[in-house]
This record gives structure tokens, C-alpha cells and sequence, in this order.
């Protein structure tokens, strides 16, 4: 297993199963930054989203993991920023094609639909995935705005 920081945010919706995760990763050897939100009192989630996309769009952790919701909200925050390529993620599948079609970096889970084992797998598979390249980096290359 590589060992890759990650980031973690989330808005309220997201916080007990962001708070969750966070062990399970650290448990599991990985260098975990937490953006917060810090409770279940709601809060807007561009306030966290907004950071660890910077983050991630900075090189300063190798993949973000943001919760809200339904997962929307945080993902089109994250999209905003020119490196980060974030994916809505609901079941291993797309995660696991998040990886190797797309090279994404930041997985955005909707904790409302989403039981906790599943959002362990769903992390799980994003980060042990590897981009696959090949026809897929001629499409990601073209994703940014020039």
C-alpha cells in the first residue's frame, strides 16, 4: 500500500460519516488532514470544500475525500479548481472508474445515501485504483481549460 496524505471535509450532513472514515484510514496507515466540518451543527459546505480542493489543487495532499448529503454540492465546489478532478462516488464501481478513466483526486461521497461500509469500500477502492493511462490521459488532458 502507498501511504498518500489525504484530506478530508465535509458539511454536517457529512460529519459522522467523514469522522468515521477518518479512522478507518488512519487505522489503515494513512496520513489524514481534516478540514472539518468539526460538528453536526450545519454549516455551508463551500467553507470546507473550498480548502481541500485548494489543497489538493496545490499538491500539498494527494487525494480528497469531501461528504455532504447527496455529494453534489461539494463535488461542483471542488471542480471549480483547475487540478482537481472530483467524482461522485455511490457504489465501488464508479469509484474504481473514477480512478482509472478519469485520474480523479478527490471523491465525493453523498453520506445520505451511502451506509458506512459502503463509503469504506468506496475509499478503499479510490485510493488502492491507479489511473490506467492510455487512451484515458489524451481524454484527461483535455479536461482543463487552457
Amino acid at each position: 500500500m502507498k501511504t498518500y496524505k489525504i484530506a478530508l471535509g465535509c458539511d454536517h450532513a457529512g460529519y459522522s460519516t467523514k469522522e468515521s472514515i477518518k479512522s478507518y484510514l488512519e487505522d489503515l496507515g494513512y496520513k489524514v488532514w481534516d478540514f472539518g466540518a468539526h460538528s453536526e451543527e450545519s454549516v455551508d459546505y463551500p467553507d470546507f470544500a473550498h480548502p481541500l480542493a485548494k489543497s489538493v489543487n496545490e499538491g500539498e495532499y494527494d487525494f480528497g475525500i469531501l461528504f455532504c448529503g447527496s455529494g453534489n454540492g461539494v463535488n461542483i465546489v471542488a471542480n471549480k479548481y483547475q487540478g482537481v478532478r472530483s467524482a461522485l462516488c455511490w457504489n465501488e464501481e464508479i469509484a474504481k472508474l473514477a480512478r482509472f478513466h478519469n485520474d480523479a483526486n478527490v471523491c465525493a461521497i453523498p453520506a445520505r445515501f451511502v451506509d458506512l461500509n459502503e463509503a469504506k469500500l468506496i475509499v478503499k477502492v479510490f485510493l488502492e485504483s491507479e489511473f490506467e493511462d492510455g487512451r484515458h490521459s489524451r481524454r484527461v488532458n483535455k479536461i482543463p481549460i487552457k
